[in-house]
């Protein structure tokens, strides 16, 4: 059984954001239909996550694993109700831009920088401008979470950060997936997950 960090899952309050007049960031979340899986909550099962991750297999566009013997299949059906996202939208991520290929991760930073002609040593979410800023931490933080460091994104973050600024549909269950899997395989990612999609009773 691994016995890499469990992330405790974060949870956002779309109300909070109306509350807080952050229209432009409730928007671009809205616009991606992510409101559902954001927002989710449930019960968390440390052993049971460890397990999950450790049998974790992928069988075309679905997760499979074991837990106590028992067979787990997440496919784009269980996505799709309980997390409210579909297998539809552009795969993008590290190394691949197909769709995007106007990007430019250097000048879309500049872009979003409070102060754009400071200079550029690291790609840091606190130089950004406030929508970009908050996006840039719910991605860090919920969408592709890490164990560590969210301050600094990486070059996947900016371009789920470009695509959901400029209301570009990403395909969010290919996208978690493919960081689930990822993160059974890295050792500075810890173990991630919507938790509240697999409950065991």
């Amino acid at each position: 059984m691994s016995r890499k960090q469990i992330n405790i899952p974060k949870v956002l309050d779309f109300n909070w954001l109306k509350s807080e007049k952050l229209a432009e960031t409730r928007s671009a979340l809205k616009h991606q239909k992510l409101i559902k899986l954001l927002e989710l909550t449930g019960n968390v099962y440390p052993d049971l996550v460890k397990v999950f991750y450790t049998n974790l297999t992928l069988d075309g566009k679905n997760i499979v694993s074991y837990v106590k013997g028992i067979k787990m299949k997440v496919t784009s059906e269980v996505w799709n109700s309980v997390a409210g996202i579909k297998y539809s939208g552009l795969k993008v991520g590290k190394g691949n831009t197909s769709g995007i290929q106007e990007f430019n991760k250097i000048q879309y930073y500049r872009s979003c920088m409070r102060n754009p002609v400071q200079s550029i040593s690291r790609f840091h979410a606190d130089n950004l401008n406030l929508t970009p800023r908050l996006v840039a931490y719910i991605i860090a933080w919920q969408l592709i979470p890490r164990g560590t460091n969210h301050v600094v994104l990486q070059e996947e973050d900016l371009i789920l950060l470009y695509c959901i600024m400029n209301l570009i549909k990403v395909n969010w269950v290919y996208i978690i997936i493919e960081h689930m899997l990822k993160s059974k395989k890295i050792n500075w990612l810890s173990l991630s997950l919507c938790y509240s999609c697999f409950k065991i009773d």
